[in-house]
């Protein structure tokens, strides 16, 4: 017998009954008690293997219904006409900043979002006080224009400032949220897509991380992420749905707009994206909350017995609803309700403009606050609100619901003129063709209500804080163990990073701020004795034996312990390591990160959150371990780094280091804290450290500023031995090479050799060019010598620079190192899995290599027969005709 269809009610009078049992247990004994008898069901359901699966979704209209909605303490028409103001303004900045100058801008996107913001910054949005921490704010990147509305309104900007909209060379606003640019202004960088979503989520962690270890007192701040619909489909999106549902951040609240349309065109022509978004968040645990509809429809819905209107708004499809939305209300009632002659005549009586009048949810006032009061009370879960609105609303048939507003920078004088008829704006006829800005008249009832949205928050929103505290970096001899010898002991540049991290954390100022970040790779870093030392932070503690309980060094979760680990996700742990290292501005506590990771999986992986780092300000340091082209051998192409200082150099703020010892490491993190908690500089560090043991000498004398500044010499030969001579450049694992190189040209061939350990080819690049600028701009002072030019005034002979990364990145100083032969060893080229000594080998940076070259140069400026350079190559099995390993 074939089965009946679900949808069939073979029995309408005991479903009936069921029903009725229901409902009378919700009215005697609470909905608490109605959905646990629910729950009941479904698990003898499960139990006897019957094997049903809740719907993920639920009905498309509002989640909270008219009759549940929280009173409305505000007045929907004054806001409706603020929000008017402000979209005049908004569109005006971004239409006088295009006839000015041609820089554009975009009108659409806040448009569709102005109550959305509104509702927040009128009644939830808290700023930072004396007393009271702040919510954090994501805006999305595209609404800049009608934030920078507000700030105007509220006095914050003058005419002269916002004509200036993306012209930053003359002092005026940049186009979208960049603290780096307007440092007193924006806080976080959203208009990479993707990026807010996961920094805002990651924020709420940390700042719950703060709380649980009683570095900031729990003071209900939430974090607000305004986001598009469009932007779900980043990865980054998921990743960061995810994580705060497992984690239950109940202090994150996003508003997802939903227009409907991204830069092309619809989101889902031919399905619906609030029906999508609310699975995906509910699956991964969230409260939803959906505001679909405007005031509007509550009757209609409410008339809708038999469920025919809410039949026909889930059969509709997003691309017609961006149609409807682009017509008039004759064509709704045609084909909206028009499919079905029942609906047809429940709207009869509405007139076509009444029709075309009915809104969106995400346009409502008392909808929206609705859903941010709920989303403000709900504990135990984040919550997304996916609020439908129309993408450029109230620009008319300029552009509303069109698949080229995005890229709408310009309106006609009819258009304009259009928008301010139907908002009814206080714009003279013989002034609309220059849009002018429309103020608040002072002591005005608007005025006045304006004013009292921005004394209820107690501030401005944005706002961004410079951090005020300073902690003071432990001085060098406080470092003595790590700048002395290790008596030829051999271990790790990375094992030397962790020996001075585990001082940090023992330090009684900052020790406490140090927050080792790591994703899941401790154990390769040798950092697992810090479990038991500072703990991996748990906002539930542990809740199991660990497998390793009876050992020194067990997995040990606390609440208040420091690790962040983070699990294989180098984008989460980077969106953690920028929330650490911007806390001394959103949360007024300095905390000093330390990411380590596999370096390979760095600045590949997360370039655009690094980049984002640089934008917000941020604070820290970024440990590359495992580095290196050729030094983390057996694991081949994927692992083995050999350009993440050449990524790295293209951060201005990014300050970039290969070091080879000991002493070095921790002359460079004394700097870096010195420069960041001190001095409070905006700069953040990147170390490279590697796994292969090395024996580390003492520091020598009088080299501090070498190390700092990118180069020293380390190893000098005789000073007046007639011989050839030459300079040896090394870096970080390489060093070893160069030294080793040296010895066999004094050896093998009597040649002289200097050794130099460069720190840091991108400081002294940038020193050079610095130096070098100032000289071509101030042409009839005294020229300044760069660094580099100083360090080599007093050598001789050509220079090899020997790296385990691309030629590139030695190629930086090749403009400032005067007329000295410059040749370049580096490892271009895809990585190979092999042994150190085969992979030297294959790139040519081996000390044999190494030697060959130095002596090539020698024969090129006239000091040594070429005959000698064909002796060494023979000597040491160099295959002259083996294809470079950059061509492989």
């Amino acid at each position: 017998m074939d089965r009946i269809p679900d949808h069939v009610d073979l029995d309408p009078q005991e479903t009936q009954e069921w029903l009725d049992a229901m409902s009378g247990v919700l009215e005697h004994e609470g909905r608490g008690r109605t959905h646990f008898l629910i729950d009941e069901l479904l698990q003898q359901d499960k139990t006897t293997g019957g094997g049903y699966r809740a719907a993920l979704t639920t009905p498309y209209v509002n989640t909270i219904d008219a009759a549940q909605q929280p009173a409305f303490p505000g007045d929907v028409a004054m806001e409706l006409a603020l929000d008017s103001y402000l979209r005049w303004n908004a569109m005006a900045l971004v239409l006088r900043a295009g006839r000015h100058s041609g820089v554009g801008g975009h009108i659409a996107t806040y448009a569709s979002a102005t109550t959305l913001y509104e509702v927040g910054f009128r009644h939830f949005f808290r700023a930072r006080t004396d007393a009271f921490g702040g919510d954090l704010v994501f805006i999305q990147g595209h609404s800049s224009p009608g934030i920078y509305a507000r700030a105007f309104m509220e006095g914050r900007f003058t005419e002269a400032q916002m004509d200036l909209f993306r012209q930053e060379t003359k002092g005026g606003m940049a186009s979208y949220p960049h603290p780096r640019t307007m440092p007193a202004f924006w806080e976080f960088p959203t208009v990479s897509m993707g990026l807010g979503p996961l920094m805002a989520a990651y924020q709420a962690r940390y700042m719950r991380y703060l709380e649980d270890r009683e570095l900031i007192p729990a003071q209900g701040r939430k974090v607000w992420a305004f986001l598009g619909d469009g932007e779900q489909d980043q990865p980054e999106t998921l990743a960061a749905i995810a994580m705060a549902g497992r984690e239950k951040l109940d202090n994150l609240i996003v508003v997802v707009n939903c227009n409907l349309q991204r830069l092309d065109g619809p989101v889902r022509g031919n399905a619906k994206i609030i029906q999508e978004l609310e699975s995906v968040y509910r699956g991964a645990g969230w409260n939803v909350v959906k505001v679909i509809w405007g005031s509007g429809w509550d009757r209609l819905l409410q008339d809708d017995h038999d469920g025919r209107l809410r039949q026909r708004m889930m059969d509709a499809v997003d691309g017609e609803y961006q149609v409807f939305k682009a017509r008039d209300g004759a064509y709704v009632r045609e084909h909206f309700f028009g499919v079905d002659p029942v609906l047809r005549e429940r709207v009869a009586h509405l007139s076509d403009d009444e029709i075309g009048a009915l809104a969106r949810g995400g346009h409502d006032p008392v909808k929206v606050y609705a859903a941010y009061a709920a989303a403000m009370k709900h504990g135990g879960q984040p919550t997304v609100i996916l609020a439908k609105t129309v993408k450029g609303y109230g620009m008319g048939a300029a552009g509303e619901a069109a698949n080229t507003n995005h890229q709408q920078k310009k309106m006609t004088a009819d258009a304009v003129r259009a928008l301010r008829d139907r908002f009814a704006l206080p714009v003279p006829d013989d002034q609309v063709e220059d849009v002018p800005y429309l103020h608040l008249p002072p002591g005005s009832p608007q005025d006045a209500y304006f004013q009292a949205g921005i004394a209820r928050a107690g501030g401005h929103i944005p706002h961004r804080s410079a951090g005020t505290e300073t902690l003071v970096a432990p001085p060098l001899d406080s470092f003595a163990a790590h700048l002395k010898s290790s008596d030829g002991r051999e271990y790790s540049s990375t094992m030397a990073f962790v020996r001075v991290l585990s001082q940090l954390l023992k330090d009684k100022d900052i020790g406490p701020r140090v927050v080792p970040i790591v994703p899941d790779e401790s154990r390769t870093f040798g950092m697992d004795g810090l479990f038991r030392q500072v703990g991996i932070h748990s906002h539930v503690g542990q809740l199991y034996t660990p497998q390793d309980a009876g050992q020194l060094s067990y997995y040990k979760e606390d609440r208040q312990g420091q690790i962040l680990q983070e699990g294989i996700n180098e984008s989460g742990a980077m969106s953690s390591w920028i929330a650490a290292g911007t806390a001394y501005s959103t949360h007024g506590v300095a905390t000093v990160p330390f990411y380590i990771y596999y370096s390979m999986f760095g600045f590949q992986r997360t370039g655009d959150l690094a980049w984002a780092a640089g934008d917000m300000r941020t604070r820290g340091f970024l440990i590359g371990a495992t580095s290196g082209r050729t030094t983390l051998e057996g694991e081949g192409l994927q692992h083995n780094d050999g350009h993440s200082h050449v990524l790295s150099s293209v951060i201005p703020s990014c300050v970039s280091y290969d070091p080879a010892y000991s002493y070095e490491i921790a002359v460079i993190v004394q700097d870096g804290l010195r420069r960041m908690l001190q001095e409070h500089e905006d700069v953040f560090y990147y170390l490279t450290v590697v796994n292969e043991k090395t024996a580390h000498p003492a520091m020598p004398e009088g080299v501090r500023e070498g190390i700092v500044k990118g180069m020293y010499r380390l190893r000098e030969g005789p000073v007046f031995d007639p011989k050839p001579r030459v300079q040896l450049f090394g870096s970080g694992a390489i060093l070893k090479e160069v030294l080793a190189a040296a010895d066999l040209l004094r050896d093998d061939f009597g040649v002289v050799a200097d050794v130099w350990s460069v720190t840091s080819y991108t400081e002294l690049r940038r020193e050079g060019l610095e130096t070098e600028r100032w000289n071509r701009l101030h042409p009839l002072a005294p020229q300044r010598t760069g660094f580099v030019q100083r360090q080599l005034a007093s050598t001789a002979g050509p220079i090899i620079a020997a790296t385990d990364y691309m030629k590139a990145v030695p190629d930086q100083i090749r403009p400032f190192v005067g007329s000295q032969r410059f040749v370049t060893l580096g490892t271009d080229g895809f990585g190979r899995s092999d042994t150190r000594e085969a992979l030297r080998g294959l790139f040519e940076v081996d000390r044999h290599h190494i030697v060959v070259a130095a002596l090539k140069a020698l024969a090129d400026d006239g000091l040594l027969r070429p005959q000698e350079v064909a002796d060494a190559i023979a000597k040491y099995g160099v295959d002259p005709e083996a294809r470079s390993a950059a061509l492989l």
